[in-house]
């Protein structure tokens, strides 16, 4: 009987990455010290690393030097064999190469990187992105995210970018589960990550090898074990926790993440804190849900 799966010690990028969000002061300047100390708690609480810079940090709202302080603030904090994986995304692919070769001086593993953010110029252009970036040397998960970016990492270009030797991974966003059994046929070799929160069970037991995560930023522990849980398809274990704590992790799919998972944060006892703007407040029925939500899983004993 094969051991259990619960660590990322085979590659990098597998495991439970979480995608962290960013502590902000009262005056909106990043609280390097504050982000430090998350990511050796998400260490501490079983996750398997931490990919700075994604939307959930708010990247788009960073400017330079604050987008490279925060992979360094990461890297620095991070325990012996914890991965760091930076988004890198950015307009075009000599902005995006910048960013890989920044996280690779700083020590990163492996970079997380969609297609261009706002060109749409077709399959070619996706190509030459990642040509592009791949240059750095870096290990690259491809992320799909077409509701971001209107261009669609579909299986049969996830199978030209693997086949070229571009990336080893992939962040599935579509929230089609179908497609994994497509990429898979197609790709073989091309690792598959969990890229909702909200299809981490059904893609977990068909064979994903890691998750790109927003909710264990509020609960690892809970996460963690459900994460465990799915890839060894324990769906004894594995199903009713599911049904608990889907109705937070739905809330990673809907536009609002990133401040419905800071309030989760706050009322889990973490540093969650405000949205940098264009982000404003949360409409007070939205609050209301969240709030009701997240305390009726604490009060169950979910951290």
């Amino acid at each position: 009987m094969s051991e259990p799966i619960t660590s990322a010690a085979t590659k990098p990028w597998h495991g439970i990455l979480v995608a962290t969000t960013l502590p902000f002061a009262e005056d909106y300047s990043v609280d390097y010290d504050a982000y430090a100390q998350h990511v050796q708690w998400l260490a501490a609480n079983g996750c398997h690393g931490v990919s700075p810079n994604g939307s959930l940090g708010e990247y788009q709202t960073l400017d330079d030097e604050e987008r490279a302080r925060v992979v360094r603030t990461a890297i620095e904090a991070a325990p012996d064999g914890f991965t760091v994986m930076p988004g890198v995304a950015a307009y075009g692919a000599l902005q995006a190469r910048k960013w890989a070769a920044q996280a690779a001086e700083a020590g990163a593993q492996a970079v997380m990187l969609l297609p261009p953010n706002t060109y749409r110029g077709g399959r070619d252009s996706v190509l030459d992105h990642y040509r592009t970036v791949a240059e750095v040397g870096l290990p690259i998960v491809a992320y799909n995210n077409p509701f971001d970016t209107r261009i669609d990492l579909t299986p049969d270009i996830l199978a030209e970018l693997h086949g070229e030797g571009l990336i080893v991974a992939v962040k599935e966003f579509t929230g089609d589960v179908r497609r994994f059994y497509e990429i898979k046929e197609l790709a073989p070799e091309l690792d598959v990550l969990v890229g909702s929160d909200d299809v981490l069970l059904e893609l977990g037991i068909a064979g994903a090898v890691g998750w790109v995560a927003g909710y264990p930023n509020a609960i690892p522990r809970a996460t963690v074990e459900l994460y465990n849980a799915a890839v060894n398809r324990d769906l004894d274990k594995a199903l009713p926790l599911y049904r608990e704590l889907h109705k937070l992790l739905r809330w990673d799919s809907k536009p609002q993440f990133v401040h419905a998972i800071k309030l989760s944060m706050d009322l889990a006892g973490r540093n969650g804190g405000k949205c940098r703007p264009p982000r404003v407040p949360l409409a007070p029925e939205l609050i209301a849900k969240l709030t009701e939500d997240t305390r009726d899983l604490l009060a169950k004993g979910y951290r």
